[in-house]
């Protein structure tokens, strides 16, 4: 990027640990200068020690060709604009192997690493996974073909046809977020930019709006063209998309803030992934508020995906769960049983569960109902029994039983020990007026929730009445 190329091209063989071969079509680099091209700090782009000041470019050390050449086997193939054949070198531990040889080639500059950590072996198998390490440069390449939009991109695996990440050099940022991340999060994207002279900042990105969300949090923060991390800045920006997406959700950020150079330290981390700068929370709050402003005028409306009627589909949606039931139970053969108090009403037209827990009036009639009772052969109303007239004179129900069992007692055994058959009891008479006879059509007013009576009214042949039969059957049996 620094060598203001226009493609780039990266081949990848077992994650790295084989081969990583990039080439681009920059400026290239002169025949005499690739005698020292490994060495350290001899490929830096300061010119003087107040340009550290102002890095304006990726690379400024000139230690990466060094530190690489000392764990791998490198070798560079480059041609300038003005050379008449491209130059090919070979190099290991900063040294050159052999002087440079001409080839054949396109202007520009192709680094071949082969053998990665190939005398280190702690370092090697700390890189089991080839795929793991394969995702890991898939995804930093992809994030700086979206930040450079005017610049091809391509990664493959040696040997594919395909690639794994291509961006077009004409396309835009809104382009190759769509060709990476795809068409959910591309249709969905707001673009920001706010500009702050006494902050000495400008920002601008894009953030999906409020109709998109992921699990995971997808952050794509550059700070002066470089790809780096901000928790700050992350957790500011989220807290602002709590209050419009679901919970544990996240949006697609994208931002690019440019901040003045001698502002921004970018030596805190080895790899450069962590910057700090000044002014750090003032720029976080103006970021935060411009998203917000961003966020609130794309609220006005939501977007939510329905599914149509399908044709011929007539039958109601409690016709369908209650065939999708019994299907269910036929397939199963036996099921547990549901519960009413588990069961869900999906139609207006069922029943709630509270009818069944009032008292209900039946629709079919017309006039007032009223439980009635049907006595077999009783007495008009008003008119005392005998039998009941006896009910009232019996006290305590265990003297009642006393005196049956001193009555019946005697008669059970004739003189010779055994039952005659003119000493045996007879039968217990059967009841009369025992049953409750309900009109159907009239017994709904004083029903409970059971359909059962709330009184019932037995009648029962009074007990003095078998005392007095008893007894004149066991006399009459004694003359």
């Amino acid at each position: 990027l620094d060598a203001k190329s226009t493609s780039i091209q990266v081949v990848v063989k077992e994650g790295g640990l084989k081969l990583i071969q990039v080439q681009d079509n920059g400026c290239g680099i002169r025949k005499e200068d690739l005698d020292i091209v490994c060495e350290r700090f001899t490929t830096s782009k300061l010119q003087k020690f107040e340009d550290l000041a102002s890095i304006s470019t990726y690379g400024f050390r000139g230690e990466a060709l060094a530190s690489i050449s000392h764990v791998a086997h490198v070798t560079v193939t480059t041609k300038t604009a003005d050379a008449k054949c491209a130059y090919r070198a070979t190099y290991s531990d900063g040294k050159i192997k052999a002087p440079p040889k001409p080839c054949a080639g396109n202007q520009g500059t192709q680094i071949t690493v082969e053998d990665l950590f190939y005398n280190v072996n702690t370092r090697r198998k700390a890189l089991k996974n080839p795929n793991e390490e394969y995702a890991k440069i898939l995804e930093v390449v992809s994030r700086y073909a979206i930040h450079n939009s005017g610049i091809s991109f391509s990664v493959k695996k040696q040997g594919d046809t395909v690639s794994d990440v291509r961006t077009l050099s004409n396309a835009s940022t809104v382009d190759n977020i769509r060709s990476i991340f795809g068409n959910a999060v591309s249709r969905e994207l707001i673009e920001v930019g706010c500009e702050d002279t006494s902050l000495a900042f400008k920002m601008k990105g894009y953030i999906t709006n409020a109709n998109y969300s992921v699990k995971k949090c997808v952050f794509l923060l550059f700070i002066n063209h470089r790809l780096v991390e901000s928790a700050a800045l992350r957790k500011a920006i989220e807290t602002v998309y709590a209050a419009y997406l679901p919970k544990s959700t996240h949006p697609f950020l994208y931002l690019s803030l440019e901040i003045a150079p001698q502002n921004v330290d970018v030596n805190v981390h080895p790899t450069k992934h962590e910057v700090h700068f000044l002014h750090e929370d003032s720029i976080l709050e103006c970021v935060q508020q411009h998203v917000e402003s961003k966020l609130l005028g794309s609220n006005s409306s939501r977007m939510y995906f329905t599914q149509t009627l399908l044709p011929g589909a007539d039958c109601s949606s409690s016709e369908v769960v209650k065939a999708s039931a019994n299907s269910s139970a036929v397939t199963k053969g036996t099921s547990d049983k549901v519960y009413a108090h588990q069961m869900v009403r999906t139609d207006s037209r069922e029943q709630k569960l509270d009818a069944f827990l009032q008292p209900v009036n039946n629709p079919l009639s017309t006039g007032p109902t009223e439980l009635t009772t049907e006595v077999n052969a009783g007495p008009p109303e008003g008119v005392l029994r005998p039998q009941d007239a006896e009910m009232e004179d019996v006290g305590d129900p265990v003297e009642m039983a006393d005196v049956q069992e001193d009555t019946v007692m005697p008669g059970r055994l004739s003189e010779s020990g055994r039952l005659s058959p003119e000493t045996v009891p007879p039968q217990k008479r059967p009841r009369e007026d025992t049953d409750i006879e309900m009109e159907k059509d009239d017994t709904r007013k004083d029903m409970t929730a059971a359909c059962t009576p709330r009184r019932r009214i037995i009648n029962l042949t009074s007990v003095l009445t078998l005392q007095e039969e008893i007894s004149n059957q066991a006399h009459a049996s004694k003359q």
